[in-house]
């Protein structure tokens, strides 16, 4: 699966000032992260605000992206929720034509157990026509993947292809890249964790501050895939502070003002997420122009 090695961007949904989405916009998003070298687009995902598209918007935004990548890298699509036939039924009746991967988080708010969470996967595994891309983000999910599930899925599942993990726990990381099957992939979901993960054998990352800078985020992972770490350093200090900020009054919202000072998409978002406070959005502007 070597299409889901390097660099992906979990890409933002644009909005307009009416919330209606703005396809231009997410155009011109797919290529500027492209002509970023990004390795793969992540649309639908977390940051793509997907818990707050309708079944029709969603179905637009992945024929709009598909058209827009014009296969010039892999599309990821996020089909995932805490209701395992309703995602299996989407994966059926939705049109994925053009699209290389799914992107399915843990099922969040049922807090269901080891068990549970491994035939929800393996069931939508069973179903899907296409490799999938499992999520572990229990800051979001309440519930964790545990390294042995996520192993246990690994060697099952043979369309299992990778976990996106961001549980930010470096030891439970570490046992999935140890017993892993050798095809598997290992991916970053958090940008701060990028380089201690490909330093332990990971194979990347899907990463919020690409949707801004791709290039650079590209250029760190390239980096550190080639084991130059010292280097790749240099790069992660460089942008730390907005790794920071992208969170600091939560995702999409940070990313979302980075893009609107960059002109590639208005800092609109869906309710309940609003934009950033005043305070994070007056050092969101003085980094960005540091970063000039």
């Amino acid at each position: 699966m070597k299409k889901f090695k390097g660099t992906g961007v979990a890409i933002v949904t644009p909005f307009k000032n009416d919330s209606s989405i703005d396809f231009p916009a997410l155009g011109r998003v797919v290529n500027h992260v492209i002509k970023g070298q990004v390795n793969f687009i992540v649309a639908m995902g977390t940051t793509g605000e997907a818990s707050t598209l309708t079944k029709d918007e969603k179905q637009a935004v992945i024929s709009y992206v598909t058209e827009a990548v014009h296969n010039r890298v892999p599309l990821v699509i996020g089909i995932g929720g805490n209701n395992t036939q309703e995602i299996i039924n989407s994966i059926r009746e939705l049109d994925l034509a053009g699209v290389d991967g799914i992107l399915s988080v843990a099922p969040y708010y049922n807090k269901p157990s080891q068990r549970g969470i491994f035939q929800h996967f393996k069931a939508i595994s069973t179903c899907s026509p296409l490799p999938v891309i499992i999520y572990n983000v229990p800051g979001r999910t309440s519930v964790n993947i545990t390294s042995d599930t996520c192993l246990e899925l690994a060697h099952e599942c043979e369309n299992i292809v990778a976990v996106k993990e961001a549980s930010g726990d470096l030891a439970q990381i570490m046992r999935i890249i140890k017993g892993k099957p050798e095809n598997f992939l290992v991916i970053s979901g958090d940008d701060m964790m990028t380089i201690p993960i490909i330093s332990a054998g990971g194979s990347g990352v899907i990463s919020v501050l690409a949707n801004a800078y791709p290039a650079e985020c590209s250029e760190l992972v390239s980096l550190a895939l080639k084991n130059n770490f010292k280097a790749a350093r240099e790069i992660h200090f460089r942008f730390m502070e907005s790794i920071e900020l992208l969170f600091a009054d939560g995702n999409p919202s940070g990313i979302k003002a980075f893009m609107s000072m960059m002109n590639l998409c208005q800092n609109n978002l869906r309710l309940p997420l609003v934009p950033v406070n005043k305070n994070v959005f007056s050092r969101i502007q003085k980094v960005v122009e540091d970063l000039k």
